[in-house]
């Protein structure tokens, strides 16, 4: 079991696809505000969505994100940006999904080790993700950043998982994707980091994980 009894978790782009659900609240987007979109126009549009949601990337508000892509393509019905913000935590928690495989392994590691989450973002849209996704059922903490006032790569955060874990650094893993986040937070509680990395993203850091996968399954070697 290489002598670990507990692995902790990122929670999006690690557990789920948050670039999947981007595009998922896009084309709730489109239908609800536009009429007649091209293939083409809406492959065009999608991407610069994307663009515009990066920007925004770990800020809890959004309005921004729409009402510039509102700019670039005008709607048939535009949201006001006073409901934009309720639109997006209505919709986007629900836009994502996980699928059999990874649940499984889950499962599996959960058998063998104790498991935890630990995010950044806001309590009530983490939270949504993960009730919709029915992740809660799999972990046996959940630490989202709003709630605790500690965000990643703050090493308090880490520490009070392993509190509520009761176990030592040494005993834990910590996956995720980010490489200043995830990776270099948990070092800097003495905890080994292993780089989830499906795109096999090029690590141009000086960051140094204890390891990298590019898929969920290869965890599996570290716990069996």
């Amino acid at each position: 079991m290489n002598g670990y009894k507990a692995i902790l978790f990122d929670l999006d782009d690690t557990l789920i696809d948050r670039d999947k659900a981007v595009e998922n609240l896009f084309f709730i987007l489109v239908e609800k505000c536009y009429e007649e979109v091209s293939h083409s126009k809406k492959t065009e549009m999608l991407k610069r969505f994307k663009e515009h949601d990066r920007k925004s990337y770990g800020y809890s508000d959004k309005t921004n994100v729409l009402d510039s892509f509102f700019d670039d393509f005008p709607p048939s019905h535009r949201l006001p940006s006073d409901s934009i913000q309720d639109f997006w935590n209505h919709h986007f928690p629900q836009c994502f999904s996980v699928n059999k495989l990874m649940i499984a392994v889950l499962n599996e590691i959960k058998s063998q080790v104790k498991v935890g989450i630990i995010t950044n973002g806001t309590t009530e849209r983490q939270t949504a993700k993960i009730k919709n996704t029915h992740l809660y059922r799999c972990f046996e903490t959940i630490i989202i950043s709003e709630d605790v006032g500690l965000t990643k790569p703050d090493k308090r955060i880490f520490e009070l998982a392993l509190n509520e874990l009761n176990v030592k650094p040494e005993e834990t893993l910590f996956v995720g994707d980010d490489l200043e986040k995830d990776m270099e937070g948990c070092q800097n509680a003495n905890i080994k980091g292993i780089w989830f990395n499906p795109h096999r993203i090029r690590n141009g850091t000086g960051i140094k994980p204890y390891a990298e996968i590019h898929s969920f399954d290869r965890l599996l070697e570290y716990v069996t």
